[in-house]
C-alpha cells in the first residue's frame, strides 16, 4: 500500500511515527493476544496472564490510536478511511472497556470485551486474506481496498458477538 502514498506523506515524520507505531505495536498485540484465550493459562498461570494482558492492552491501545491517525490518509478515499477509523475506534474502546471491567472485578464483561478487542486486532490477518480474494474477482484495486476496509473487521466482530453470546449463555446456566 505504500506505493500508493505520495512522496510528501512518506517523508512526513508524524505519519511515519503513526505508521510504524501501528505496525510494531499491532504486531505485538497480534502475537501475544491469542495466548490470552487459553483457559489453562488463565487458571494456572494467573500472573503470566495478567502480565501478557497488560502487554496486549498497551500495544493494542497504541496501535489503535496510531491506526486512527494514519487512517485519515488511507488509500481509497472516504469509504476506506471511515472503515479503518471505525476499526481503530472499536479496537481502542473495546480494549479500554475490557481493562476497566477487569479492574472492577467484572470478569465476564472483561472477557466479552477482550473478544471484541482481539477480533479488531485480527483484522490485520483477515485484511490479508480478503484482499487477494477480492482482487481475483475485480480489476479495480481501489474498489477492492474500499471493501476490505470493512470486510477485514465486520465479520470478525460478528464472530466475536456470536462467541460472546455463547459465553454469556453458559454463565447464566451455571
Amino acid at each position: 500500500m505504500l506505493a500508493t502514498k505520495s512522496p510528501e506523506l512518506l517523508l512526513d515524520g508524524l505519519w511515519n511515527t503513526g505508521f510504524y507505531g501501528h505496525i510494531v505495536f499491532g504486531g505485538i498485540a497480534l502475537l501475544v493476544g491469542w495466548t490470552q484465550f487459553s483457559k489453562r493459562l488463565r487458571k494456572k498461570r494467573v500472573k503470566l496472564h495478567r502480565n501478557v494482558g497488560k502487554v496486549y492492552s498497551v500495544s493494542a491501545v497504541i496501535s489503535a490510536l496510531c491506526g486512527i491517525g494514519i487512517a485519515f490518509s488511507a488509500t481509497g478515499g472516504i469509504a476506506a478511511q471511515m472503515g479503518f477509523i471505525s476499526l481503530g475506534i472499536i479496537w481502542f474502546v473495546s480494549t479500554f472497556l475490557a481493562y476497566r471491567y477487569i479492574k472492577k472485578g467484572a470478569v465476564i464483561k472483561h472477557q466479552i470485551f477482550m473478544h471484541y478487542s482481539y477480533a479488531a486486532c485480527f483484522a490485520a490477518v483477515t485484511l490479508r486474506v480478503w484482499l487477494p480474494i477480492l482482487l481475483v474477482f475485480m480489476d479495480d484495486f481501489i474498489v477492492a481496498y474500499r471493501m476490505v476496509a470493512w470486510l477485514c473487521w465486520v465479520p470478525n466482530l460478528l464472530f466475536a458477538w456470536y462467541r460472546t453470546s455463547l459465553i454469556a449463555k453458559n454463565k447464566q446456566t451455571q
